[in-house]
């Protein structure tokens, strides 16, 4: 019998997930398209590797066994799985087609949409993917202000712009990766150390997990505004998740361009540049941005009727309050076991668990011992508590539990220091993406001598 979201006996069988990934050995480079969802974040030999079906807040794998998911396919699900106003809002322009030869009216209905959700917007443009925008923004700022240099903090796709920060920048020019650069979180001294004459835009997810602090973002606001520099907000996880309008809205901020995908669409493809009109009117002549598939009408019927109901529910209102409960549960869990080296932080609606080296345990075989222990209870966890509106009170009581019967797992592995001989199969595999420290290629370049006075 396939394990349901209960405290099973065994850990979940996997033959059929097993049998697709030899199919896939040598066919696909890595085994998947999104790197957060691929076999290397999970426990080789105990987590599933290919999912069948979701509705609501569960999912079941290509074995029948059935999960509550927090990873919600990495961020597009703020409804969750099989949600039926946007299902039956992507059935109905289904109908009526899905592509066409002409513009469609709800590029017009969407866009009014947002204007009147999102601070601060006049123009809004469409692309099928979070990095399509996000570069097209660095275009934009580029054009706009003559210059060349970015400056970045966070994670902002696979383009050639940002991955040259990255460990992960073979095949880009060195040329391109002179033109790319890193600034701190909440370290303003790094943005006026790194910021020059040639900057034509600072671009950072305004918030990951840690909270800005010591009115960080209105500092770096008004150094972009002293320097002529444009402020372009990465909202992939702020918007429509923290906040109705994101994170101009939550922190009372002013982005010169935002960019957003993800919750915006409860998971259909789509990418949503929008901001200043006068920088989005080169998208007319000056600056090509266009895509085939940029009207694509099925994402964008599911785009209006998910904005729709994230407004008439109050969505992130709720999401925060469920997320609050994991939050506050999972660090009660740890304090009472005396585990202080683990918690979870981040914005309520999402969360994530962090685990530091105790007595010499590896963090990443300790999170690896929880995600396999949380498997086996029906939990599909990496880490993170990535929140829908449909998860319930019982499926965070069966979370809480879980995390009951596991954190004193984890403990006792660590005092025997024997973390890795606890875990039944590989452990999981670093990414390149940091959470924290964010200076992957500090600027050491040589540039004029400019000094800002910050008033906040």
């Amino acid at each position: 019998m396939p394990n349901k979201v209960a405290f099973n006996e065994n850990y979940p069988t996997i033959t059929e997930s097993e049998k697709l990934y030899a199919r896939a050995t040598g066919l696909i480079p890595a085994y998947t398209q999104t790197l957060a969802k691929g076999p290397g974040q999970y426990v080789k030999g105990v987590a599933p590797i290919y999912l069948q079906r979701g509705k609501g807040s569960h999912v079941w794998d290509v074995d029948g066994n059935e999960y509550i998911d927090y990873q919600m396919a990495i961020g597009p699900l703020s409804l969750g799985y099989c949600y039926e106003k946007v299902d039956n809002a992507i059935k109905a322009q289904l109908a009526d087609g899905i592509t066409f030869s002409l513009v469609h009216p709800l590029e017009v209905e969407v866009a009014e949409l947002i204007r009147d959700v999102v601070p601060n917007v006049e123009s809004v443009r469409y692309s099928k993917t979070g990095c399509d925008v996000t570069s097209a923004a660095v275009r934009l700022a580029r054009a706009f202000t003559g210059r060349e240099k970015v400056l970045c903090c966070g994670y902002h796709g696979w383009h050639d712009w940002y991955i040259a920060v990255t460990d992960r920048n073979k095949g880009i020019p060195e040329a391109v990766k002179d033109l790319s650069y890193t600034i701190s979180y909440n370290d303003i001294q790094s943005v006026i150390d790194s910021i020059d004459e040639n900057t034509a835009c600072i671009i950072l997810e305004p918030m990951v997990f840690e909270f800005p602090k010591d009115n960080f973002l209105q500092k770096l606001r008004e150094v972009c505004d002293q320097n002529g520099t444009l402020l372009i907000f990465d909202e992939m996880w702020t918007g429509f998740r923290f906040a109705l309008g994101g994170a101009q809205e939550l922190f009372n901020v002013r982005a010169d361009l935002v960019c957003f995908s993800k919750a915006v669409a409860n998971g259909m493809p789509i990418g949503i540049l929008c901001g200043r009109g006068d920088v989005m009117k080169l998208c007319e002549k000056d600056v090509f941005f266009f895509t085939t598939f940029g009207g694509e009408a099925l994402s964008l019927a599911a785009a209006k009727a998910t904005i729709e109901e994230l407004r008439e529910k109050n969505v992130p209102a709720y999401l925060a309050a469920q997320g609050k409960k994991l939050r506050e549960g999972y660090n009660q869990i740890a304090k009472e076991l005396g585990m202080d080296y683990t918690a979870c932080s981040g914005h309520d609606a999402r969360t994530i668990v962090t685990f530091a080296s105790k007595d010499g345990s590896n963090p990443l075989e300790m999170k690896s011992l929880v995600q396999q222990e949380m498997i086996k209870r029906g939990v599909l966890w990496g880490g993170f508590h990535n929140m829908s509106f449909s998860h319930t009170d019982a499926d965070i009581e069966h979370t809480l539990a879980a995390y009951r019967e596991v954190l004193p797992i984890l403990k006792k592995a660590v005092d025997e220091k024997n973390v890795k001989g606890y875990l039944k199969g590989e452990c999981v595999e670093p990414v390149f993406r940091k959470t924290s420290n964010f200076d992957t290629k500090p600027a050491k370049k040589k540039k004029l001598a400019l000094s800002f006075e910050v008033k906040i």
